[in-house]
């Protein structure tokens, strides 16, 4: 899964087609899992871990989509066809509606399964871009195009998304800057999760509406991701930091249901305590939030932060993407 520092937003549609977009973001520790296993009878047999849901049918019925395991069963409709059975086994390491794009990974997961199963060949722009259509296309599942490819490529990427195509560009970060980059975050999670869609769809209302102060903030944003990949690119992490503050900032101005009482409050007693800047994860309206805190204050931020509530979550960057592998 990832953390997505800047951007986020302008890789929503319409807004990607008319003006382009680019977003900044690392995979971090945090997995989805899958494991396939082909059966010599027809019957397919889905089981999600996380939701301790087990769906049961037959290779040659026709799969409908009806809200109890729908992202498994989107990724079946599409990539598979065949008459043999199999059991399929997932489960994910953090809840839906974290922030921290668990949806769109646990897609890329159940795609490179069937990938690697059927040696299907395409290569992981398609492998992102098929997630992406099933996500947001075949499931209608409001959201932007940038998790999909931070779970296939994996580290610290630049991406840039276009009406006829996107680019991964991986960043070289140092041992050095990655660690003093590390040494300074604090991942925190609000104990709630919430549903994009409806924000989302907020967003793009005021973008169709073409309302100033998401107008001016999309804009932002773009001049803001390219302002954080050069501060780390050349090793300025405090003036990172000080830029979420700014991403922050704009990001509230997206859609109302960005933040809250609850996530204000928080966000407000962590700058408070000397957080340089922050931000919530994904969508808004609940699940993680990021902080940059010099080091002579993260103890006192961490302690505050645990008061109030939040369960501080100890995490590492990750600089592989999809995995599959095959054993007998």
């Amino acid at each position: 899964m990832r953390i997505s520092f800047v951007g986020g937003g302008t890789d929503v549609e319409p807004f990607l087609s008319d003006r382009g977009g680019m977003v900044l973001s690392t995979t971090i520790n945090r997995y989805c899992h899958a494991t396939l296993s082909p059966r010599a009878d027809s019957k397919i047999e889905l089981q999600s871990e996380d939701f301790g849901i087990i769906s049961q049918f037959f290779s040659s019925q026709k799969l409908r989509l009806d809200g109890e395991l729908d992202l498994v069963k989107a990724v079946v409709k599409r990539l598979y066809g065949g008459s043999q059975g199999f059991s399929l086994y997932t489960q994910c390491e953090a809840p839906p509606g974290s922030g921290l794009g668990s949806s769109s990974t646990m897609i890329v997961t159940l795609i490179g399964l069937f990938k690697s199963w059927l040696n299907l060949s395409f290569d992981r722009y398609a492998l992102a871009n098929l997630a992406y259509d099933i996500e947001r296309v075949d499931l209608g599942i409001k959201g932007g195009k940038q998790d999909q490819f931070a779970a296939t490529f994996g580290g610290f990427n630049y991406i840039e998304f276009y009406h006829d195509g996107t680019v991964v560009e991986p960043l070289r970060l140092s041992t050095d800057v990655l660690n003093e980059l590390h040494y300074h975050l604090v991942l925190c999670y609000t104990g709630k999760t919430r549903l994009s869609a409806q924000i989302i769809n907020d967003q793009i209302n005021s973008y169709l509406q073409q309302q100033e102060k998401c107008l001016k903030a999309l804009e932002a944003m773009k001049d803001l991701t390219i302002a954080m990949k050069k501060a780390l690119l050349l090793g300025r992490c405090e003036e990172f930091g000080s830029l979420l503050h700014e991403v922050w900032l704009n990001k509230r101005q997206l859609a109302d249901g960005v933040s809250s009482e609850e996530i204000d409050t928080l966000y407000h007693l962590a700058r408070s305590k000397g957080a340089l800047g922050g931000k919530i994860l994904g969508a808004g309206g609940g699940g993680h939030l990021l902080f940059y805190c010099p080091y002579k204050r993260k103890n006192k931020i961490i302690e505050a932060l645990r008061e109030a509530g939040t369960e501080i979550v100890p995490f590492s960057f990750e600089q592989q993407g999809l995995i599959t592998w095959k054993v007998s």
